[in-house]
């Protein structure tokens, strides 16, 4: 998508972090802005902000592991702007440990956030985008650590190679609507994730206090924290140049390309 001007965006986790950024530099774009988020004072509070930018902007607050709320979601936009061009499936939650220590309610709020929001997003709004005859754009957020496992983060690794997975095929499947797709695969960002406890809720074991990392867990989340604006700027990038992989981080490739080297050589064993 060249131009998003006038266009509907709809961001879930847009209350902050990488999800407000991206609504900031999308409002400068000139499109309207549709903020999702599960927490229902910074959400106001982001549209307030977006708003102050000139644009128009509307919140719903939203869990995006409810696939109602998310229907809803998707209504209230197509009834208040008519229609949504770009969907950024964004919201996301971790923690942290090793999978051996992990509790099952640990999997189902980290898969139930991570993963099948990301599902929601997409089963409800792409059938409305080809349905519209628009085109337009889904951006899913996944991580490094959907690329490359990370000691520490291993349900969240699960869900966010889930999230590469649908993506890239998505990519193929969407193509022929002229709906483009992009995965951002960010390593640490200055957002609220590590937070995100805060809004666990109480059926799945929470909330409760962040676990703290341990050194190895520390090390492990290799390169520099940037700031969010740095993924929002490489997203507007993407959706305009319709490319599929986001990275944000240089220091992940070489990461990235030992994984792949050590699949090819498995071939000769």
């Amino acid at each position: 998508m060249q131009d998003l001007s006038g266009r509907v965006a709809v961001i879930t986790g847009g209350a902050s972090g990488i999800g407000l950024a991206t609504a900031r530099r999308l409002a400068r774009e000139g499109m309207r802005i549709v903020l999702a988020d599960i927490q229902k004072e910074a959400l106001d509070a982001a549209v307030t902000e977006v708003q102050g930018l000139g644009t128009e902007a509307l919140g719903v607050q939203t869990d995006v592991g409810d696939l109602n709320q998310v229907k809803a979601l998707a209504d209230q936009t197509f009834a208040h702007f008519g229609g949504a061009h770009l969907v950024f499936n964004n919201a996301g939650v971790a923690t942290f440990g090793p999978i051996q220590e992990m509790r099952h309610e640990d999997w189902e709020w980290v898969l139930r956030v991570d993963l099948w929001g990301v599902i929601h997003g997409v089963e409800v709004f792409v059938p409305r985008l080809i349905a519209q005859g628009q085109g337009g754009h889904i951006v899913n957020t996944a991580s490094f650590a959907g690329l490359v496992p990370n000691q520490g983060l291993g349900v969240y690794c699960v869900a966010k190679y889930g999230v590469v997975a649908l993506s890239e095929c998505l990519y193929r499947d969407v193509s022929p609507h002229g709906i483009g797709v992009s995965v951002l695969c960010p390593m640490v960002l200055a957002t609220n994730i590590e937070s995100s406890e805060r809004n666990r809720p109480a059926q799945l074991g929470g909330p409760e206090a962040s676990r703290a990392r341990t050194p190895e867990e520390q090390q492990n989340l290799r390169g520099r924290t940037l700031p969010a604006d740095v993924a929002a700027e490489k997203v507007v990038r993407a959706v305009k140049k319709g490319d599929l992989y986001i990275h944000t981080h240089e220091e992940a490739r070489p990461f990235i390309r030992r994984r792949f080297e050590r699949l090819d050589r498995a071939f000769e064993s």
